[in-house]
This record gives structure tokens, sequence and C-alpha cells, in this order.
């Protein structure tokens, strides 16, 4: 099962027993906090769950499998993610 915006609104909601809007507008200002952060570059490092942060990738040449065509991707920045070690254990069982 896949745990969706909605769910964590739900779980939000019924663990602090406010209303769905309510949860709703805190997970939402949680969302652009980390988003913004992102945008600009920072880190985000969540205690115990693990942190975010912005990679910068180079162009480079790739090749298209199904036409064969060698295409230039552009330079460009992604988001990666990395748990911590408290989590990764939680997740093995240990």
């Amino acid at each position: 099962m896949t745990l969706t915006k909605n769910h964590l609104i739900n779980s939000i909601s019924n663990h602090l027993s406010i209303p769905k809007i309510r949860s709703a507008a805190l997970f939402e200002t949680l969302i652009v906090t980390i988003k913004d952060a992102l945008e600009s570059g920072e880190n985000v490092m969540i205690s115990g769950f693990g942190k975010f942060s912005v990679q910068n990738k180079n162009e480079r040449r790739v090749r298209n499998p199904a036409t064969g065509e060698d295409l230039m991707l552009e330079s460009r920045r992604v988001v990666r993610f990395k748990c911590s070690g408290r989590l990764r254990k939680r997740m093995n069982g240990d």
C-alpha cells in the first residue's frame, strides 16, 4: 500500500485529535517549508528519519535505447534522500 497525502493528514488528525482541515494546513505548511529549503539549496535533516539534500548533476551524453540516438541531458539539480541509522535499523528489524 502506498502512503498518500490524505493518509498522512488523517493520521495527523487522529493522533492530535484536531480537525482534518487543521491537520491539512499543518501538513501543507511542513511541505512548503521543506520545498522552500530544498529550492534554495539547503539540506533538510529530520532527526530519526533522514536527510534530504540537493545534488547538482552535470550535463552528460546519453543514448536513447529505443532509437539508438545520442542525446545531451542538460545539467540539473536533483533531490537525494539518505535515511537515518535509526530508521534503517527499524526497517531491518534490529
